[in-house]
């Protein structure tokens, strides 16, 4: 008996997060300064050096439908990840799943490249009984779910909205990313149908990278077995997905694209609160390609990039006053009250788990 629970133990130990607080003390210092050095990229580059509060955000009709706005995009958040897991034959309740719709916002915010986000959700799920194959596929197929919409409306976008065609977005610029759309999406129906396609040209690229002396042998044989072990894993998994219950998946999907028209509606509810008068679909469609580029950005959840982008986007529809003011209240929104409650719950979270640890030990 005892035999049989060392492995068991093992594989706990194994999962169990390791947090280093200075590291993430670390991101939160460049994720502060590169969001400051964005505001004062717009505040110099593109509002002319000006700024005014506008009380009109704060009347009651615009503070309501934000709430509203917002218990919409929090819920469609936790949704779109629940119905993935019932789709791939697993569970979690209301309660777990409202927790980590705010501990994954303060982790994929806080870490570059949003890596830590999903580290955080399969640790949790892991904690609350899913199995970490599960857990992994569950977060992927929910995050590829929301970036093929991206990806899929972000050439169309750029070749039919008036306010990126007249721009460099729709110039060279547009047809590069147009470029980039197809192949990362010709790449991805790869993986997911013909995974073994990509077997010769990993291991040609890897053989090159060894010859050149960027990387040695044993490195060399882990890459390639990491690069097909993830490819293989995720194509498995989205196997099962399509394989599981239509309702779930179809609710998945649909709470996907909630999750994004909420997201995306930030920017004109605060407009429509300012008193301008801009087509939806306008602001719908700049903030989509905002959010397209966000993806590449290297910086802890976008910061400085994504003020800049949307700065530069909104730059000829909103009074130069107005400008800081409405992409502050558009991060405010949907990643800083986000982050906060993801550190505060985070925190009490790892509290109590400690204290049950604690009290099991004893």
């Amino acid at each position: 008996m005892k035999q049989d629970r060392e492995p068991e133990q093992h594989q706990q130990d194994h999962h169990k997060p390791r947090f280093s607080w200075q590291r993430l003390a670390i991101f939160a210092a460049l994720f502060t300064a590169f969001t400051f050095a964005g505001f004062y990229a717009v505040f110099d580059q593109f509002s002319e050096r000006s700024f005014s509060f506008d009380a009109k955000l704060l009347q009651p009709k615009v503070i309501l439908a934000s709430l509203v706005l917002l218990l919409v995009y929090f819920a469609a958040d936790g949704l779109r990840l629940y119905y993935t897991l019932v789709a791939l034959g697993a569970r979690l309740s209301v309660k777990a799943m409202s927790k980590l719709v705010f501990i994954n916002i303060f982790f994929s915010n806080i870490t570059p490249m949003a890596t830590g986000g999903g580290f955080a959700q399969v640790w949790f799920l892991h904690d609350h009984g899913i199995s970490v194959g599960k857990a992994t596929a569950a977060t992927m197929i929910r995050t590829m779910l929301a970036i093929l919409f991206i990806f899929v409306l972000t050439p169309v976008l750029l070749l039919a909205l008036p306010a990126l065609k007249d721009s460099s977005m729709g110039g060279d610029i547009g047809a590069a990313l147009v470029l980039v759309v197809v192949l990362y999406l010709a790449f991805f129906a790869v993986v997911l149908l013909r995974s073994h396609w990509l077997i010769t040209p990993i291991t040609l690229v890897i053989r090159r990278l060894q010859r050149w002396g960027l990387i040695s042998e044993i490195k060399a044989k882990r890459w390639y077995f990491k690069v097909m072990r993830e490819m293989l894993r995720f194509s498995r998994s989205f196997s099962i997905y399509l394989q599981g219950p239509k309702l779930a998946i179809g609710l998945s999907v649909f709470f996907t694209m909630i999750f994004l028209l909420s997201l995306f509606s930030f920017p004109a509810l605060l407009m429509w609160g300012l008193g301008y008068d801009v087509p939806y679909l306008t602001s719908l469609g700049l903030l989509v390609v905002t959010t397209f580029i966000m993806y590449f950005s290297p910086t802890p959840g976008a910061s400085g990039i994504s003020e800049s982008v949307f700065g530069s986007f909104f730059n000829d529809i909103l009074a130069h006053k107005h400008l800081l003011l409405v992409t502050f209240s558009w991060r405010l929104l949907t990643i800083y009250l986000g982050m906060i409650l993801g550190l505060l719950i985070l925190q009490r979270y790892l509290i109590a788990r400690s204290q049950r640890t604690e009290k099991v030990a004893s």
